[in-house]
């Protein structure tokens, strides 16, 4: 267990500096000053994580251990001297994939851990994952994840859905986790790859 608790804080250190890095690089599209990279990055970095920890009454989690907030500034700083062209916003996109997958699954295993119900703990896992990234898009003035027609909220809910069935059922934990993640990242590569979209509501649009 001591190996398995070290892969995932090793995922979700991984994790916030992904997506702090993507809130960095919302800011740099905006050519904001260092200052304002910084707010993004941890706001972006910790966001879905602190609302998943003030809704099932947890620590907030950066709080607690503050170096969290380091790992996102150390992104901003990354973002910051380094710039970002296209094809680092490219691999960017495929890191967080992967980030978003992980979060799905650290986000439903705390709820879990804290005897959180398993639907509960579903909702729990896509919070973690997408949360972050709707502040984000939010400050930034862009189009939020949760309108998009592709699919990102999607993946991380069949993710974390796929981790806790897993899990209630008594598949070892490790298998439910990597089975979660594989999950999430899978369909969400389908998503970047081929372009894979929800259906939109099919009903005929109200008279102007």
């Amino acid at each position: 267990m001591d190996a398995l608790a070290a892969s995932l804080t090793v995922l979700d250190y991984a994790a916030v500096a992904v997506f702090g890095a993507s809130g960095a690089l919302a800011a740099a599209r905006a050519k904001h000053d260092i200052i304002t990279f910084g707010f993004f990055a941890a706001v972006t970095g910790v966001g879905g994580g602190t609302l998943r920890d003030l809704l099932i009454d947890a620590p907030v989690f950066w709080v607690q251990r503050p170096e969290y907030l380091v790992v996102c500034l150390a992104a901003a700083v990354a973002v910051w001297i380094f710039g970002w062209g296209q094809g680092r916003e490219r691999l960017l996109l495929w890191l967080d994939a992967l980030g978003m997958a992980a979060y799905a699954i650290v986000g439903a295993l705390k709820a879990i851990s804290l005897g959180v119900s398993p639907l509960a703990s579903v909702v729990m896992g896509v919070l973690t994952a997408t949360f972050g990234g709707v502040l984000r898009d939010v400050l930034a003035h862009e189009p939020s994840v949760l309108l998009r027609r592709e699919l990102y909220v999607t993946p991380a809910l069949l993710g974390a859905a796929a981790f806790v069935a897993l899990d209630a059922a008594g598949v070892p934990l490790l298998a439910a986790q990597v089975a979660g993640f594989l999950t999430a990242f899978a369909v969400r590569a389908g998503a970047i790859l081929f372009g894979w979209q929800m259906p939109g509501f099919p009903g005929r649009a109200p008279p102007a």
